[in-house]
């Protein structure tokens, strides 16, 4: 009997919704970048079209102009030499390169967006030759927007230049005409814009999963709260409502023994319909007392446990015949506890390993073991039958409220065993062992004081 099921549509779909979200993001993030890496290579081929039509004659013919007027102006004493420079930039601004990169290349502060180069057929920088304002030879290497530290050395420069070359295919520039005519590449990277956008889909899927772990925890953490009010309220209801009785059948017991002669055989059945009718009782006080705090008093442990074994050993042959309860009890001391909650829990216990051997089917000798010892300042009870054992979804699911693998079964009685040891008494309750055919072994770990 399942009454929760965590296995429903609401998880699949916050499974399917996370995947349609990471994917979306991927495949749009990637068409961001396609189409700027489209934009990049359109600006880098334009760059390089301005390069090879600069390289061209006619403009040839105008640089060396240029400088023989800048030679001449230099001779001229009477001739400021800012006047002359000012005169250079105003030249060199008519050429189509400076005008395409100021235009498409440059971003708003005058950078180069992408990392290039421009390279001979052996994949060497080309090398020029400056003049500084103070008329000083400047070596410079045809890089651009591409930090000095990385090309400080003809390996860095080697290293740098196979960097691009791996990145995007090389732009092929014609300089010159005819015979004379040299064949020269760009290789470019790509841009940070480009280089963040690489990241983006990773941060966007771990925030959706960071926000996937929040929802699913907050409703995980509100259907456990549903179901221990639930569980809570139907504890509380049970125990008012089988109070009632319970009172009435404890008078009419006392009513019946008054009766009766005190030397009748009856009186030893009274005696033990009487234990049972206040051990009811105290079932339903247990039951009253679920979603309260209890009280721990410092106890001996050892005469709870003995207590509980002999109870169920007494009601052993009315619920599984053939059946005997061994006990290996070697550890003795105080301890917090609360005697008819964590009684409660051992009898659960007990009683779901009956259940176990009940289902049986083999030749085996049926038994349940009960032990008890210390360790490390903790106390170990454990509780071992002989029975059908649980597979591994068993095993996953034993201390699910609703979960149970009796038809009949409400899958209360572990569960509300493991909160009385978990949360009550600040110990553990778990499934030490269980294999299929052989049995399974159920642990209960609460420290000493």
């Amino acid at each position: 009997m399942k009454l929760f099921d965590r296995t429903g549509p609401t998880k699949w779909l916050l499974v399917l919704l996370l995947v349609f979200l990471g994917l979306g993001s991927v495949v749009y993030n990637q068409y961001l970048i396609n189409r700027i890496l489209e934009q990049e290579k359109a600006s880098v081929q334009l760059w390089a079209k301005a390069l090879e039509f600069n390289a061209l004659p006619i403009h040839q013919e105008s640089s060396r102009l240029l400088l023989n007027v800048i030679a001449e102006l230099e001779s001229q004493e009477d001739i400021a030499d800012s006047l002359i420079w000012k005169l250079v930039e105003v030249e060199g601004m008519r050429s189509m390169q400076n005008f395409v990169t100021d235009e498409f290349i440059l971003d708003n502060r005058g950078n180069f967006k992408l990392p290039a180069v421009l390279v001979d057929d052996n994949d060497r920088p080309l090398e020029y030759i400056l003049l500084d304002e103070k008329g000083g030879a400047v070596l410079e290497y045809s890089f651009r927007n591409v930090r000095s530290a990385n090309i400080e050395t003809d390996e860095k420069r080697l290293n740098y230049i196979n960097k691009l070359k791996n990145m995007n295919p090389p732009i092929p520039i014609i300089v010159g005409e005819g015979e004379d005519a040299l064949r020269q590449f760009v290789y470019y990277g790509e841009s940070t814009v480009v280089q963040v956008l690489r990241y983006v889909p990773a941060i966007q899927i771990l925030v959706i999963l960071l926000l996937f772990f929040i929802g699913y925890t907050s409703l995980l953490s509100i259907t456990r709260m549903e179901q221990s009010n639930l569980w809570v309220g139907m504890a509380k209801e049970a125990a008012h409502q089988l109070g009632t009785p319970i009172s009435s059948l404890l008078g009419w017991l006392h009513l019946f023994r008054d009766d009766l002669p005190k030397h009748l055989e009856q009186h030893t059945v009274l005696n033990e319909i009487e234990k049972d009718v206040y051990r009811l009782k105290g079932v339903a006080e247990r039951f009253g007392k679920i979603g309260s705090k209890p009280e721990l008093q410092l106890l001996e442990f050892a005469s709870v446990l003995d207590e509980a074994i002999k109870y169920m050993e007494r009601r052993l042959p009315k619920i599984s015949e053939g059946v005997h309860i061994e006990t290996d009890l070697r550890a003795n001391g105080l301890i917090k506890l609360n005697p008819e909650l964590l009684q409660w829990a051992i009898e659960n216990l007990m009683k779901n390993a009956m259940d176990a051997l009940q289902t049986a089917h083999n030749s085996k000798k049926l038994g349940i073991t009960v032990r008890s010892y210390m360790g490390n300042n903790r106390l170990f009870i454990e509780v071992e039958d002989t029975g059908i054992g649980m597979d591994a979804t068993t095993k996953k699911n034993i201390f699910r409220p609703g979960y149970s693998t009796k038809k009949r079964g409400w899958g209360l009685g572990l569960n509300l065993a493991k909160r009385i040891i978990d949360e009550y008494h600040g110990g553990e309750l778990i499934v030490a062992k269980s294999e299929v055919g052989v049995g399974t072994t159920m642990q209960i770990r609460l420290n000493m004081y």
